[in-house]
């Protein structure tokens, strides 16, 4: 099963694609460009269409999603950790 799908291995988040991601919770996911499948472990929940980390990063951190940069970090970030307004802000707003 399919839980999280990523653009590219360059991507700094993977997207949550199934309902009931639990704090601990390993996960399986897809990397679309290479078609390969990955392991991840997250250590928050994620909300299904959410993001979360699939690296440490850093403060002002650029983060990458489907190989498009979406924003910077305003927090520092573990990987495994949710991703979302609270540690994120995109270039959006």
């Amino acid at each position: 099963m399919i839980h999280f799908i990523v653009h590219d291995k360059g991507d700094s988040v993977g997207v949550v694609v199934t309902e009931g991601v639990k704090a601990g919770q390993e996960l399986t996911g897809w990397i679309m460009e290479e078609n390969e499948t990955v392991r991840a472990r997250v250590v928050d929940p994620i909300p299904i269409g959410h993001k979360f980390a699939l690296k440490d990063l850093p403060n002002d951190a650029a983060v990458i999603k489907y190989g498009v940069d979406i924003g910077r970090t305003v927090a520092p970030i573990r990987t495994g950790q949710h991703v979302h307004v609270h540690n994120l802000k995109t270039r959006r707003w």
